[in-house]
């Protein structure tokens, strides 16, 4: 029964430890269009604001269109380059990266 127990304590802290491991590299994307300007939100699990984080945007066929750096409050926005679906990816170091599809439909 002991060793059951034993048993039992190892993998309920080896699960907490790697549940806490995947959500140390999340980060959090979110865009939309209001009058011919895209807007991006970017922020940790938290809700912690990404600051200067890398904003690249993408095509259909992943040619690089623009990239700027978010603010302190992770706010980027940009001029609509085209009227098609635009791939948004946010890369906020060591590992904490994300993207965002806008569709064409949205704009």
């Amino acid at each position: 029964m002991r060793n059951h127990l034993s048993v039992f304590l190892l993998t309920l802290v080896f699960l907490c430890c790697a549940t806490h491991g995947a959500h140390a590299h999340k980060v959090n994307i979110f865009a939309y269009v209001e009058g011919g300007t895209v807007f991006t939100e970017s922020y940790f699990p938290d809700g912690k604001p990404v600051s200067g984080g890398l904003i690249e945007v993408q095509d259909t066929k992943g040619n690089k269109l623009l990239e700027g750096k978010t603010d302190e409050k992770g706010l980027f926005s940009f001029p609509l380059p085209k009227n098609e679906n635009l791939t948004i990816i946010i890369n906020a170091t060591m590992g904490h990266k994300n993207s965002f599809l806008l569709k064409e439909s949205e704009m």
